[in-house]
């Protein structure tokens, strides 16, 4: 008998010998399951069908338009949204280029590092900033760091920096720069914790094995804390990468909603979600609130592109064979 056939007979040897509840809970549970599935394909095809007009009228160009005009509703590629998946995507990038190594080295110091009585508070501090509303971060950009960020960090990056192009050509205060860091900060806790849970869960007798043999802190944390974690890390960093992507009040608040293509970091812009949240109430026409849907219907997939990416990462992962420490 083949292994195939085998393992299908013992899973309805296994399925006719469960009990009523047992049938009842997978029965439910599977319900659930394919509830989810069913929401997330309802609203895909809710912003589909919002979004036809607009789909219908501007096609694929919609995608690589770079004009946004809604006062002549009627025009010919009137609205395109490229400057907003621009200011979307380059601001989520800025954020875990900054946020990643910041909340992988307070991870590491919770759980290699700090004392008892240290790691208690910071934890909860860490975890304090992931519940503090995302308007709350938008007025702080607003009040403080835009205002700090204007007369300290931004004429330094140009007098250090300006000779690439990231740093040239300031503009106003509200800028892609002021988005990314305010989403760093906001995406900080949620990697974070995500990567303290990780690397407690790393056996512990392979840190004393490793720290009986001699070795250093760093070396334990590169040989064996690290390999054991970078499943979960890619997974931690792809949750704050969704949180960043998604966010809409703090962005829109600080990145200067400018429909735009810009190469400076120091330069207005706008993203998908800010431009949404600007806009929804006012639309002045079916083709502009169709375009608007348009727009979330875009960020809803790329949302779900990342997230299918990270799974298929994820699983390459977990099935390639795992040799020595620190292989």
């Amino acid at each position: 008998m083949s292994r195939t056939r085998a393992r299908s007979l013992q899973e309805k040897l296994q399925r006719r010998a469960l009990p009523g509840a047992d049938m009842a809970f997978r029965a439910a549970a599977a319900l659930f399951a394919s509830g989810l599935l069913a929401l997330v394909g309802l609203i895909a095809y809710q912003l589909g069908l919002n979004a036809w007009p607009s789909l219908s009228k501007f096609g694929l160009g919609f995608l690589v338009g770079t004009g946004w005009d809604p006062v002549d509703a009627e025009g010919h590629n009137l609205f395109g949204a490229l400057p907003f998946l621009y200011g979307t995507v380059v601001s989520s990038l800025l954020a875990l280029l900054v946020a990643v190594p910041l909340s992988l080295g307070v991870a590491l110091f919770l759980t290699e590092l700090a004392p008892t009585w240290v790691r208690t508070p910071l934890s909860f501090a860490v975890e304090l900033l992931a519940a503090i509303p995302s308007v709350v971060y938008g007025f702080w950009g607003i009040t403080t760091f835009i205002p700090w960020s204007r007369a300290q960090l931004e004429p330094w990056l140009a007098h250090y920096l300006g000779f690439l192009p990231f740093f040239q050509e300031r503009g106003s205060a509200h800028d892609l720069l002021s988005a990314g860091l305010i989403l760093a900060i906001m995406i900080l806790p949620i990697i974070s914790a995500i990567a303290r849970e990780v690397f407690f869960n790393v056996p512990q007798d392979q840190r004393e094995a490793l720290l009986a043999l001699g070795a250093t802190r760093w070396e334990v944390v590169q040989q064996v804390v690290f390999p054991y974690s970078h499943s979960g890390l890619l997974g931690a960093v792809i949750l704050g990468l969704g949180r960043a992507l998604g966010e809409t009040m703090a962005v829109a608040m600080v990145i200067g909603s400018n429909p735009q293509i810009v190469s400076s970091l120091l330069q207005p812009a706008d993203s998908i979600a800010g431009r949404i949240a600007n806009e929804f109430t006012e639309a002045n026409s079916p083709l502009h609130l169709s375009a608007l849907v348009e727009l979330g219907l875009v960020l809803f997939a790329l949302t779900l592109t990342v997230n299918t990416l990270s799974r298929l990462l994820l699983l390459r992962r977990v099935r390639r064979p795992r040799g020595g420490v620190g292989t």
